[in-house]
């Protein structure tokens, strides 16, 4: 019998297995909808009562808060509501907020 050809990357000839332009093209608008559809996911974060969000280092976390009169007092007393139509977004490796909405498409509209 026969030995089966060797498939690793190393070994393919690009001139036996040519990508169409057609081929490119779907890759590209596959790519480009993973991160898309990844985008929207991380866009839609509930809160719920005992959770809180924590910027830090960068990175936005999600974690359950210590339940006490206490420790509710102590994260109240420098609370500040956050109004509606608040939208948050990074630049320059930090954190900011502005007054105003997205459309859809991600483009900024004031209020």
């Amino acid at each position: 019998m026969g030995q089966a050809p060797d498939w690793r990357a190393s070994t393919l000839n690009p001139e036996v297995l040519p990508m169409t332009s057609l081929s490119k093209t779907l890759i590209a608008a596959a790519a480009l909808a993973a991160m898309a559809t990844s985008a929207f996911a991380q866009g839609a974060t509930e809160m719920s009562p005992g959770m809180a969000m924590m910027f830090k280092g960068g990175k936005m976390m999600q974690m359950a808060v210590a339940s006490g009169p206490k420790n509710h007092d102590a994260m109240m007393k420098g609370a500040k509501k956050v109004p509606n139509n608040t939208v948050f977004f990074m630049s320059g490796g930090q954190m900011y907020m502005v007054s105003g909405t997205l459309d859809p498409t991600g483009n900024f509209y004031f209020p």
